[in-house]
């Protein structure tokens, strides 16, 4: 099936004019009962069919005996009966040509050998018949606008959400449905809903690639267990992304428990964290911690829409109180939000209001903000109209709840928000869902804590820094066969790299002691002499290093004591020689790497490198191949950056070699990702800015172990 297919199949599952409810029951209780119930009672303007043989009426609704005796072919067929039942219902839909179907019951692949033959079933019938198919084991659909509801989740039980641009894209349903009722609580709006389930054929991204498209659409919220199809993920995020469209991601199972709980969940493998990282930063998604947060932050970015909060943010703070206004600078600080003071034309506009005002930033405004609709109107707009910082963050604490205060705060903060469209004013409150809601109908973007708004103005920030950076480049790598020999040792390691674009240090391989003599008289300077095999990978830990060696006697000798601890300490390990190499100091040490992740292909890595590697940890991802723009944005990641942009008198190191470094080395794992699995080059060393960056080490390891290495 194409990916234009798999994305506009979908607009039978959101947008339906007809639904077919299989197992429908007249008791509004029941998984079979409910989405009847819910359909009638939010209006659904559509065709309602129920299916029950054992009934000629379902709800005031006439039944049918069989799907294939309707008055017409639905588009959307909701799945209720469960196991082999469920299956043919769908093989029934496929041969009449329904556009799609949800299966709502459970019994499939988390239930074993027999559900797994099941679910596999469901996944062929899409797969042949090209209906779109949302679970099994699912929570199903909702749409708000059109009342298209293909759900039985208990979110809709006593009103339908409010109607916005908010779109939620869930595998696990209660988590999904959570979220929706949690978006009505703070005063936002949905537009579309969906829990994938188990996944057999419609998967998040293709939700994800159809909403890219969905006018009604504006952000879109993902709940993500695990990830089955990388390119699929990838494809439909580069669409979003394209279409300006956040997303905003809480990736669970990230942590072992975590991981095999996702596993006995959906089926699925939860994949390496950081990989989600990687992704993520490539399309600009917000990855948020919590559901919380995953509500606040998409509610927030609905609210401000293309309103500029700043690359990175600054805000000045408003409050009633000093102590609100320390403990806000206190968060911005925590969360990378300049505070600074305000211009002195600003602060006496607020003095000549406000004589007690402490006015630098954060403003203590004293209660007297919130006497007037005028002089709240005044006090925000000369923080606006001020320069120093690209937000106003106001503490309304309770004041919304409190009706002569919500009239002040909605009056005043409607001019003042209309007056400058292109700035962004953050509210921490509480109250009730529907004042929260008239404020965010100003663009205003609302959060109920004060370390809550400035983790959310940070995102929101980062969401604008996306949007600004022009679309990343990648070429895509065609595939090449690589002789297998290059993993043999490090020399055709280094040798394969070196054609790829890498830099290395120059040496030479010796067999024996006279060659060794010989090397090290050539190249005139202390030498580092190591172990050359294919089965020592540590060559430190058996003795197998030689620093520093000073001229052809030191060399011969050197050699003898090497390949005589190799034989001791690896005595079966193959040995094809010794290298021997220049000693080269100076400069910081990185380490580079690429893997081949099993769900979305090569990654690569740059981080801290030489002995700090392992105890530090510091390092940066992407899906390669990179840009060496991304690779620069990879470097600059690294807590260790400022070693490498000159910090504490450091001369700066040349930052775009070790750039074009991390670039050819994607390059290079993305062409040869079939036969290449991991490389390691640890360290490299990134010299004085003009003077470029040298590799001293390299391991390639096989992606399959299956074949002859060759002979060298």
């Amino acid at each position: 099936m194409s990916h234009e297919r798999m994305i506009s199949g979908l607009d039978a599952v959101f947008s339906p004019r007809s639904i077919a409810i299989v197992g429908a029951s007249t008791d509004p209780t029941k998984t079979g009962g409910r989405p009847v119930h819910l359909l009638i009672k939010h209006g659904f303007a559509g065709a309602i069919y129920p299916v029950n043989p054992k009934a000629t009426e379902v709800q005031g609704l006439a039944a049918y005996a069989r799907l294939d005796a309707l008055p017409e072919v639905p588009d959307l067929v909701l799945v209720a009966v469960p196991g082999a039942a469920a299956v043919a219902t769908l093989e029934t839909a496929a041969a009449l040509g329904v556009g799609a179907a949800i299966v709502l019951s459970a019994g499939f692949t988390e239930a074993g050998p027999e559900g797994i033959a099941l679910q596999a079933r469901v996944t062929e019938i899409a797969h042949d018949s090209g209906m779109r198919i949302v679970g099994p084991n699912c929570l199903g659909t909702v749409s708000i606008r059109s009342r298209a509801i293909g759900t039985f989740s208990i979110a809709l039980e006593q009103e339908m959400p409010l109607d916005g641009g908010i779109s939620i894209v869930s595998q696990s349903g209660n988590v999904g449905s959570s979220a929706l009722r949690m978006l009505g609580d703070c005063g936002a709006g949905a537009a579309r809903f969906i829990a994938t389930g188990n996944e057999a054929d419609v998967q998040i991204a293709d939700a994800i690639g159809w909403m890219a498209n969905d006018s009604e659409t504006s952000v879109i919220l993902c709940c993500m267990e695990t990830c089955r199809d990388g390119a699929r993920l990838t494809g439909a995020l580069e669409l979003a992304a394209k279409a300006g469209k956040p997303v905003i991601a809480l990736k669970i199972g990230t942590s072992e428990a975590g991981q095999k709980a996702a596993l006995s969940h959906t089926g699925g493998l939860a994949g390496s964290d950081q990989v989600f990282d990687a992704v993520f930063a490539r399309y600009g998604v917000v990855r948020v911690r919590s559901l919380e947060e995953l509500v606040e932050v998409g509610a927030a970015a609905e609210a401000v829409g293309q309103r500029c909060v700043g690359t990175p943010p600054s805000a000045t703070m408003i409050a009633a109180s000093g102590g609100f206004g320390v403990m806000m600078a206190d968060a911005a600080s925590a969360h990378g939000i300049s505070v600074n003071p305000l211009g002195e034309g600003a602060q006496a506009r607020i003095r000549a209001l406000l004589p007690l005002a402490a006015t630098a930033n954060p403003v203590d405004a004293t209660a007297q903000m919130s006497a007037s609709p005028d002089i709240l109107e005044t006090l925000v707009d000369a923080v606006l109209e001020d320069d120093a910082n690209t937000t106003a963050c106001l503490m309304l604490a309770l004041g919304m709840g409190i009706p002569r205060l919500r009239r002040v705060f909605t009056e005043a903060l409607a001019k003042v928000s209309a007056r400058h469209p292109d700035k962004t004013l953050v509210a921490c409150l509480a109250g009730p869902a529907d004042a929260i809601a008239d404020l965010r109908a100003l663009g205003i973007a609302c959060f109920p804590t004060i370390d809550s708004a400035m983790r959310g103005l940070a995102a929101l920030g980062q969401i604008e820094l996306f949007r600004a950076q022009p679309p990343i480049a990648i070429t895509a790598e065609p595939p090449q066969p690589l002789n297998p020999a290059v993993c043999r040792n490090e020399a055709t390691a280094k040798a394969a790299l070196s054609a790829a674009g890498l830099s290395f240090v120059p040496e030479l391989t010796v067999t024996n002691a006279e060659q060794a003599f010989a090397a090290a008289e050539k190249f005139g300077v202390p030498v580092a002499m190591k172990i050359l095999s294919p089965d020592i990978q540590h060559k430190s830990d058996i003795g197998g290093v030689a620093l520093n060696v000073r001229g052809g006697a030191e060399a011969k000798a050197a050699f003898t004591r090497l390949t005589a601890a190799a034989a001791l300490n690896a005595p079966s390990a193959r040995v094809d020689g010794v290298l021997v190499s220049p000693m080269t100091t100076g400069g910081t040490e990185l380490i580079l790497g690429t893997l081949a992740d099993p769900v979305f292909g090569p990654v690569v890595m740059v981080g801290l490198g030489g002995i700090f590697a392992e105890i530090f940890e510091d390092t940066a991802l992407r899906l390669a191949p990179v840009s060496e723009v991304e690779a620069h944005a990879m470097l600059r990641e690294l807590r260790a950056f400022p070693l490498l942009d000159g910090a504490r008198g450091r001369a700066p190191t040349d930052l775009d070699a070790a750039a074009a470094a991390v670039a050819a080395l994607s390059r290079f794992a993305a062409r040869h990702v079939a036969d290449i699995g991991e490389i390691d080059i640890n360290p490299m060393l990134v010299r004085a800015r003009g003077q470029g960056a040298v590799a001293l080490d390299a391991l390639l390891l096989p992606t399959r172990t299956d074949h002859p290495e060759g002979d060298q």
